[in-house]
């Protein structure tokens, strides 16, 4: 592993796992792999033969930095996964590449500094140490690791600042809400400064407004870290609002990866298509999926040119922007109209108080400002470029 860090690894994929699979009972292992293999169910196997699948041939690669997230219901695989990506489950047969290093056959050694230097764990039950106060946990992986105390409290108080605990350092455990006491949790597996954070459904147990504030909470520091996630969850919803990449796991096996908004637009299969139609689309799909091609006129167009193209469009506004597609306002009819009959420019009769929107807003969002804006949201790219609208029909168009 410090041969791999010295030489400044490339690749793009952090973690790889080749058909991985788990199965769980000594004996008629054989016998269970080929019932696998000619497509029975692990119901079935588990009935002939005794042996529990808990992973069957799973594959699949995440990026260095992105949030990848595993979702299935109980007993589809998922938390398994999650556990053989630092060996707290050893795999029955496939591989998982860490950086092109096989952590499966990884001795004491190399496994324990992976472990401690590499990837760190957040647990559903928040796995915090009841005699110890908020530092105390905090540091805990710091004082496996050799650190001396004043740069490994150096360090907690770091993390405990970037979760929002500055202050509670000697809280004890039992008097934190639940949400406090994830925090705490995150800021133990950050302090380690690991490349992956593995979260095995860390806000199951949250109530739904915490939830969604630790959700936010985690979208900042993935974002202000870099870190590469792999999250496991059970809810949709959550998975389509935290995952770059999101997997679909059932009865052992994985059934689909891709982003939210592919697995939207192609499910694989009618048990995809279930768990999305189950999910929010104003929290999976964007600006971009719903918005129109708007009537565009220069700066510097006559009102005459600007009220043709008003007509050969069937709109009553036109979206006004310069020779680089920069959006600076809207000019309507009456407008138009009116700089015509007072031989006025474009410039001076269109407005620039006028709603926008990035092309990667979600619909949630959008969908309060749609509401009361007098015009069609401008979407915009980052550099101001205009690249379509969004109006109250297309977004409510997108929810049926």
């Amino acid at each position: 592993m410090a041969e791999n860090k010295a030489a400044g690894y490339k690749n793009d994929y952090i973690i790889q796992v080749n058909h991985l699979t788990k199965l769980y009972g000594a004996a008629n292992r054989t016998e269970a792999s080929r019932m696998m293999k000619e497509g029975r169910s692990k119901e079935e196997v588990l009935r002939e033969t005794g042996v529990t699948v808990a992973l069957w041939d799973v594959s699949f690669k995440v990026k260095r930095g992105e949030v990848f997230v595993i979702i299935g219901l109980s007993g589809s695989g998922k938390s398994t996964v999650i556990r053989t990506l630092n060996m707290l489950n050893r795999p029955t047969a496939g591989q998982i590449l860490f950086e092109d290093s096989a952590i499966d056959t990884f001795g004491k050694k190399d496994l324990n500094e992976y472990r401690r230097d590499k990837i760190s764990m957040v647990f559903q039950s928040f796995g915090l140490m009841s005699h110890r106060d908020v530092l105390g946990n905090v540091v805990y992986g710091l004082e496996i690791k050799g650190l001396a105390r004043v740069e490994r409290e150096r360090k907690a108080m770091e993390m405990l600042d970037m979760v929002g605990l500055k202050g509670y350092e000697h809280a004890s455990i039992a008097s934190l809400s639940g949400g406090m006491r994830q925090r705490v949790g995150i800021a133990r597996a950050l302090a380690n400064d690991p490349e992956v954070l593995l979260m095995d459904e860390p806000f199951s147990a949250l109530d739904p407004l915490v939830r969604k504030d630790m959700q936010f909470e985690l979208l900042s520091l993935q974002r202000k870290l870099e870190k590469t996630v792999v999250f496991i969850t059970h809810d949709i919803n959550e998975a389509f609002k935290l995952g770059d990449t999101v997997a679909i796991m059932r009865d052992g096996r994985l059934i689909q990866v891709g982003t939210p908004e592919e697995m939207s637009a192609s499910p694989a299969d009618d048990y995809v298509r279930e768990f999305i139609d189950s999910a929010d689309k104003t929290k999976v799909l964007c600006a971009r999926h719903v918005m129109l091609t708007p009537c565009v006129v220069r700066e510097t167009d006559s009102p005459d040119y600007a009220l043709r193209e008003m007509k050969n469009g069937g709109v009553s506004s036109a979206y006004v922007v310069d020779r680089h597609m920069k959006f600076l306002g809207i000019v309507n009819v009456e407008a138009a109209i009116r700089a015509r009959k007072e031989r006025k420019s474009l410039k001076e009769v269109y407005v620039t108080d006028v709603a926008t929107t990035a092309a990667d807003t979600v619909i949630s969002d959008i969908l309060p400002v749609a509401a009361e804006a007098k015009y069609p949201i401008a979407v915009l790219e980052n550099d101001g470029s205009l690249v379509g609208i969004v109006s109250k029909a297309s977004v409510l168009s997108s929810l049926m």
